[in-house]
């Protein structure tokens, strides 16, 4: 079993920064992949980015590409969201998964076998 808790969401304003955390616990191997996903209201859940546990496999969606950032700590088992240059279409409900199987498509939430709880995230204009 494993367990995902997202922190860091908030209010800013449009162009400032956030860092999202995901703190992970339980069974993970370095082979598996945890991405980010976000929901906004009124909207179906999307692929933000995703990141390896190891190497250098990160890779993202093409609205963040150049703005966000994920990284990870191994140590800790913690992976990492920065978001820079926020915009208000950014703002949703942020999500961490973690998934287990490395053939299936990091952009599908249904690759994903664990979520976290969700953190708000709010840019405003």
């Amino acid at each position: 079993q494993v367990q995902l808790v997202e922190s860091g969401g908030g209010l800013v304003p449009a162009g400032g920064s956030l860092r999202l955390s995901c703190a992970a616990s339980g069974r993970i191997f370095s082979w598996y992949y945890m991405g980010w996903f976000r929901q906004a209201p009124g909207k179906e859940r999307e692929f933000v980015a995703t990141i390896r546990l190891s190497g250098d496999n990160t890779y993202y969606t093409d609205s963040v590409e150049g703005r966000f950032t994920a990284s990870r700590d191994n140590a800790n088992n913690t992976i990492y969201l920065q978001m820079n240059s926020l915009k208000p279409e950014d703002t949703a409900v942020y999500y961490c998964a973690i998934k287990s199987v490395s053939a299936s498509d990091s952009r599908l939430d249904v690759s994903y076998n664990y979520w976290g709880q969700g953190t708000q995230v709010t840019v405003s204009s």
